[in-house]
């Protein structure tokens, strides 16, 4: 999951326009940096879902790495005003390391990408490893 830092801002401060040519930007950063297999898409918002079938987490990860680079580096103007630094969060997920299906997958990538926002964001976080599901009353602590 990738999302752009503080979208809100740059929409309120140079409008819609501004904000839609910003969104174009970082998807066209994002398209150049993905192999013909993977789905780069548009979840909500200003956020966005990379599907990287058969990559393994490093992969993913240096490719979230490399995206997070370029972002820091897109400069967009609008009206002959630049928009200022742009920065992005990720989340990070792999199957099967961090859940078992794409819902839980979607989920997992999702809450990293929270935490990277709320540990002062333009950073990667990678999801939690999956809890492996148990039997009821299996593993259950003793006083």
């Amino acid at each position: 999951m990738l999302d752009l830092d503080h979208f809100s801002r740059f929409n309120n401060t140079f409008g819609h326009q501004a904000g839609d040519l910003l969104l174009q930007a970082f998807g066209e950063a994002v398209r150049a940096r993905v192999r013909v297999e993977d789905i780069a898409c548009r979840y909500g918002g200003e956020e966005f879902t990379l599907i990287l079938p058969e990559a393994s987490l490093e992969v993913t990860r240096d490719r979230a790495q490399q995206i997070l680079e370029v972002i820091r580096e897109l400069h967009v103007s609008h009206r002959g005003e630049s928009l200022g630094a742009v920065t992005m969060s990720a989340g990070v997920a792999a199957y099967p390391e961090h859940a078992r299906t794409g819902e839980t997958l979607i989920r997992a990538a999702d809450t990293a990408l929270f935490i990277a926002k709320a540990a002062g964001r333009d950073r990667i976080a990678v999801a939690a490893a999956e809890e492996r599901f148990r039997a009821p009353g299996e593993g259950a602590l003793s006083p």
